[in-house]
């Protein structure tokens, strides 16, 4: 980050650990039975489109162009996301998620005629073979639903990254698809009302989810960009897994296994290679 500020590493710092933080948040939250998932994802969506709206609001402009597909996709993540949580534990968690989205990415790179050298193929190889490595049967693997479920969450954000590729205010995309994706996530909160509970933390947990680390945490992501570059700014997200992997150990005493350690070396190297081989087709 040669050309960035450090006011851009300041503002990069603080969203790779928000975006770390919906991670811990949300685990911590369905760990311990403070809340259910529909209702934390209803409770995220809705403080998150609060904070957003207020956002738009403080900046004055107009709202964008409804784009209730996105809309759809963010809802989709969010969902999936929370009942991923019920088992999984945040860093493993996060590294299926950041994998699925870059994977979804490059898969459809290939699909729309992109190619890669060998150096890109060899990474996404090795990528694949970290998700392999990670959810293979054995004692120290995942439970397999919730590892199915965030890998959906991940596929939906990736799309939904696509799709917002290119939009003049991803800000106020952003807000608008938050607001549109609100009744989604509160008919899943109706649909499981039967499994509803929550306290007083959970609340808390899925408002700071929503509030903070998602709403709070895209308007700081968005400063951060002005000062990244597109490859820098894929590049310095590959740090999320293992912040909340840390995290998720020290916090809520989460074992690192070497399982976990393997794939994550895997994974993100992968990642990274193919992200270079990206750049140096480029430059």
């Amino acid at each position: 980050m040669a050309r960035s500020t450090s006011a851009t590493i300041g503002l990069t710092a603080l969203a790779m650990a928000a975006f770390a933080a919906n991670s811990l948040l949300c685990r911590a939250a369905l760990r311990d039975a403070h809340i259910d998932p529909a209702t934390f994802g209803a409770v995220r969506v809705t403080s998150g489109a609060l904070v957003l709206a207020l956002a738009m609001r403080v900046r004055a402009r107009p709202t964008a162009v409804a784009d209730w597909r996105a809309a759809a996709m963010l809802f989709a993540y969010v969902a999936a996301f929370s009942f991923a949580y019920l088992t999984l534990p945040a860093g493993t968690g996060a590294l299926i998620l950041f994998g699925a989205v870059q994977l979804t990415m490059f898969a459809v790179g290939l699909a729309r005629g992109e190619r890669f050298s060998p150096r890109g193929w060899a990474g996404l190889a090795l990528a694949v073979a970290g998700f392999v490595v990670l959810v293979l049967p054995g004692v120290a693997a995942p439970p397999a639903a919730g590892a199915a479920l965030m890998a959906v969450a991940g596929i939906a954000w990736g799309a939904y990254s696509l799709r917002g590729r290119g939009v003049p205010d991803p800000l106020a995309a952003t807000a608008s698809n938050f607001l549109r994706a609100m009744p989604l996530a509160l008919a899943l909160g109706l649909a499981f009302v039967g499994r509803a509970h929550a306290d007083v933390a959970g609340v808390l947990l899925a408002i700071a989810s929503g509030a903070l680390t998602s709403g709070l945490g895209y308007v700081i992501w968005y400063a951060a960009l002005r000062g990244l570059s597109a490859l820098q700014a894929a590049s310095v997200q590959l740090s999320v897994p293992v912040i909340a992997a840390c995290a998720g150990t020290l916090w809520l005493d989460e074992a690192f296994t070497a399982r976990l350690l393997a794939a994550v070396v895997a994974i993100l190297g992968g990642i990274a290679l193919v992200l270079t081989d990206r750049a140096r087709k480029r430059g």
